[in-house]
Protein backbone atom coordinates (compact mmCIF):
# COMPACT_ATOMS: atom_id res chain seq x y z
CA UNK A 1 0.00 0.00 0.00
CA UNK A 2 1.36 3.11 -1.02
CA UNK A 3 1.28 5.82 1.80
CA UNK A 4 0.81 9.74 1.24
CA UNK A 5 4.09 10.61 1.94
CA UNK A 6 5.08 7.59 -0.95
CA UNK A 7 2.64 9.12 -3.12
CA UNK A 8 3.92 12.72 -2.70
CA UNK A 9 7.25 11.69 -3.33
CA UNK A 10 6.86 9.67 -6.58
CA UNK A 11 5.08 12.50 -7.91
CA UNK A 12 8.09 14.76 -6.85
CA UNK A 13 10.29 12.09 -8.90
CA UNK A 14 7.91 12.35 -11.78
CA UNK A 15 8.33 16.15 -11.46
CA UNK A 16 11.83 15.98 -11.07
CA UNK A 17 12.72 13.85 -14.02
CA UNK A 18 10.64 15.32 -16.24
CA UNK A 19 10.63 18.91 -16.00
CA UNK A 20 13.74 19.38 -14.32
CA UNK A 21 14.81 20.56 -11.00
CA UNK A 22 13.30 24.49 -11.75
CA UNK A 23 10.49 23.00 -11.49
CA UNK A 24 10.76 20.93 -8.31
CA UNK A 25 8.58 22.92 -6.53
CA UNK A 26 5.90 22.25 -3.61
CA UNK A 27 3.58 23.49 -5.46
CA UNK A 28 4.29 21.10 -8.46
CA UNK A 29 4.46 18.19 -6.65
CA UNK A 30 1.00 18.72 -5.17
CA UNK A 31 -0.59 19.14 -8.61
CA UNK A 32 1.54 16.57 -9.82
CA UNK A 33 0.26 14.03 -6.59
CA UNK A 34 -3.58 15.70 -7.64
CA UNK A 35 -3.06 16.80 -3.64
CA UNK A 36 -4.45 19.88 -1.74
CA UNK A 37 -2.32 22.14 -2.04
CA UNK A 38 0.12 22.64 0.99
CA UNK A 39 0.47 18.68 0.99
CA UNK A 40 3.71 18.55 0.46
CA UNK A 41 5.06 21.13 2.50
CA UNK A 42 3.70 18.60 5.48
CA UNK A 43 5.98 16.17 4.58
CA UNK A 44 8.77 18.59 4.08
CA UNK A 45 9.56 22.03 5.06
CA UNK A 46 11.68 23.28 2.48
CA UNK A 47 13.17 22.17 -0.56
CA UNK A 48 15.77 21.12 0.28
CA UNK A 49 14.21 17.95 2.48
CA UNK A 50 12.05 17.79 -0.17
CA UNK A 51 14.99 16.76 -2.56
CA UNK A 52 16.50 14.55 0.26
CA UNK A 53 13.58 12.96 0.77
CA UNK A 54 13.46 12.38 -3.48
CA UNK A 55 16.97 10.66 -3.02
CA UNK A 56 16.01 8.34 -0.08
CA UNK A 57 13.14 7.21 -2.19
CA UNK A 58 14.78 7.12 -5.19
CA UNK A 59 17.37 4.40 -3.17
CA UNK A 60 14.29 2.28 -1.78
CA UNK A 61 13.41 2.29 -5.73
CA UNK A 62 16.61 1.13 -6.04
CA UNK A 63 16.73 -1.82 -3.22
CA UNK A 64 13.70 -2.89 -4.58
CA UNK A 65 15.11 -3.34 -8.14
CA UNK A 66 18.40 -4.62 -7.44
CA UNK A 67 16.85 -7.39 -5.53
CA UNK A 68 14.54 -8.36 -8.55
CA UNK A 69 18.10 -8.31 -10.50
CA UNK A 70 19.45 -10.33 -8.02
CA UNK A 71 16.59 -12.66 -8.41
CA UNK A 72 16.59 -13.03 -11.77
CA UNK A 73 20.49 -13.81 -11.67
CA UNK A 74 19.07 -16.66 -9.64
CA UNK A 75 21.46 -18.09 -6.52
CA UNK A 76 24.12 -20.04 -8.15
CA UNK A 77 27.03 -17.58 -9.59
CA UNK A 78 26.35 -16.94 -12.99
CA UNK A 79 29.23 -16.85 -15.67
CA UNK A 80 30.43 -13.54 -16.43
CA UNK A 81 28.52 -13.32 -19.78
CA UNK A 82 25.59 -14.07 -17.81
CA UNK A 83 26.46 -11.22 -15.25
CA UNK A 84 27.24 -8.88 -18.11
CA UNK A 85 24.08 -9.24 -20.09
CA UNK A 86 22.04 -9.23 -16.84
CA UNK A 87 23.46 -5.77 -16.31
CA UNK A 88 23.18 -4.13 -19.74
CA UNK A 89 19.58 -5.74 -19.47
CA UNK A 90 19.39 -3.52 -15.93
CA UNK A 91 20.53 -0.78 -17.83
CA UNK A 92 18.43 -0.77 -21.00
CA UNK A 93 15.20 -0.81 -18.19
CA UNK A 94 16.66 2.29 -16.56
CA UNK A 95 16.77 4.18 -19.63
CA UNK A 96 13.43 3.42 -20.63
CA UNK A 97 10.64 2.47 -18.94
CA UNK A 98 12.68 3.79 -15.57
CA UNK A 99 13.70 6.81 -17.38
CA UNK A 100 12.19 9.33 -15.49
CA UNK A 101 13.53 8.02 -12.16
CA UNK A 102 17.00 7.67 -13.92
CA UNK A 103 16.86 11.69 -14.61
CA UNK A 104 15.49 12.20 -11.32
CA UNK A 105 18.42 10.70 -10.12
CA UNK A 106 21.12 12.56 -12.43
CA UNK A 107 19.36 15.78 -11.64
CA UNK A 108 20.07 15.08 -8.02
CA UNK A 109 23.75 14.30 -8.45
CA UNK A 110 23.87 17.49 -10.25
CA UNK A 111 22.22 19.18 -7.79
CA UNK A 112 24.92 17.64 -5.41
CA UNK A 113 27.92 19.34 -7.63
CA UNK A 114 26.86 22.45 -5.44
CA UNK A 115 25.40 21.21 -2.43
CA UNK A 116 27.83 20.01 0.30
CA UNK A 117 25.27 18.71 2.58
CA UNK A 118 23.32 16.78 -0.63
CA UNK A 119 26.86 15.84 -1.49
CA UNK A 120 27.26 13.27 1.62
CA UNK A 121 24.11 12.17 1.40
CA UNK A 122 25.01 11.27 -2.23
CA UNK A 123 27.97 9.41 -0.99
CA UNK A 124 26.40 8.03 2.05
CA UNK A 125 24.23 6.24 -0.37
CA UNK A 126 26.11 5.26 -3.03
CA UNK A 127 28.20 3.36 -0.44
CA UNK A 128 25.07 1.18 0.13
CA UNK A 129 25.27 0.64 -3.61
CA UNK A 130 28.22 -0.50 -2.96
CA UNK A 131 27.69 -3.61 -0.60
CA UNK A 132 25.08 -4.50 -3.28
CA UNK A 133 27.24 -4.94 -6.10
CA UNK A 134 30.91 -5.67 -5.34
CA UNK A 135 29.52 -8.85 -4.01
CA UNK A 136 28.26 -10.04 -7.21
CA UNK A 137 31.97 -9.14 -8.69
CA UNK A 138 33.64 -11.05 -5.65
CA UNK A 139 31.64 -14.01 -6.41
CA UNK A 140 32.93 -13.97 -10.01
CA UNK A 141 36.58 -13.61 -8.89
CA UNK A 142 37.43 -10.02 -8.22
CA UNK A 143 39.97 -9.56 -5.80
CA UNK A 144 39.18 -5.88 -5.63
CA UNK A 145 34.74 -6.08 -5.75
CA UNK A 146 34.61 -2.87 -4.65
CA UNK A 147 37.23 -1.43 -6.65
CA UNK A 148 35.66 -2.99 -9.56
CA UNK A 149 32.04 -2.36 -8.85
CA UNK A 150 33.05 1.31 -9.22
CA UNK A 151 34.41 1.29 -12.57
CA UNK A 152 31.42 -0.59 -13.39
CA UNK A 153 29.34 2.00 -11.58
CA UNK A 154 30.99 4.79 -13.55
CA UNK A 155 30.33 2.88 -16.86
CA UNK A 156 26.68 2.55 -16.05
CA UNK A 157 26.31 6.14 -14.92
CA UNK A 158 28.01 7.97 -18.35
CA UNK A 159 25.58 5.13 -20.33
CA UNK A 160 22.55 5.86 -18.34
CA UNK A 161 23.32 9.43 -19.05
CA UNK A 162 23.50 9.37 -22.58
CA UNK A 163 20.93 6.96 -22.92
CA UNK A 164 18.29 9.03 -20.89
CA UNK A 165 19.67 12.46 -21.94
CA UNK A 166 20.78 12.61 -25.61
CA UNK A 167 18.36 9.91 -27.44
CA UNK A 168 20.51 7.32 -27.48
CA UNK A 169 18.02 4.88 -26.48
CA UNK A 170 18.58 2.72 -28.82
CA UNK A 171 22.18 1.68 -28.04
CA UNK A 172 22.90 -0.89 -26.48
CA UNK A 173 24.98 -0.81 -23.55
CA UNK A 174 25.98 -4.88 -23.80
CA UNK A 175 29.21 -4.31 -25.70
CA UNK A 176 30.57 -1.78 -23.20
CA UNK A 177 29.42 -3.67 -20.16
CA UNK A 178 30.76 -7.27 -21.58
CA UNK A 179 34.45 -5.03 -23.24
CA UNK A 180 34.82 -3.40 -19.32
CA UNK A 181 34.15 -6.64 -17.25
CA UNK A 182 36.37 -8.64 -19.68
CA UNK A 183 38.91 -6.34 -18.87
CA UNK A 184 38.53 -6.13 -15.68
CA UNK A 185 38.64 -9.88 -15.61
CA UNK A 186 42.22 -9.96 -16.59
CA UNK A 187 43.06 -9.16 -13.74
CA UNK A 188 41.82 -11.39 -11.64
Amino acid sequence: MTTRRQQVLDAAIRVLGSRGTRQLTHRAVDAEARLPEGSTSNYFRNRDALVAGVLDRLVTLDEQAWGLFSADLGITTPTLEDFADAVAQFTTELAGTARVATLARHAIFLEAAHREDLRRQVDERRRRLITWGAPWLARLGSPHPEQDFAALRALLDGLLLHQSTLGEADVDPADAIHALLAGLSQRW
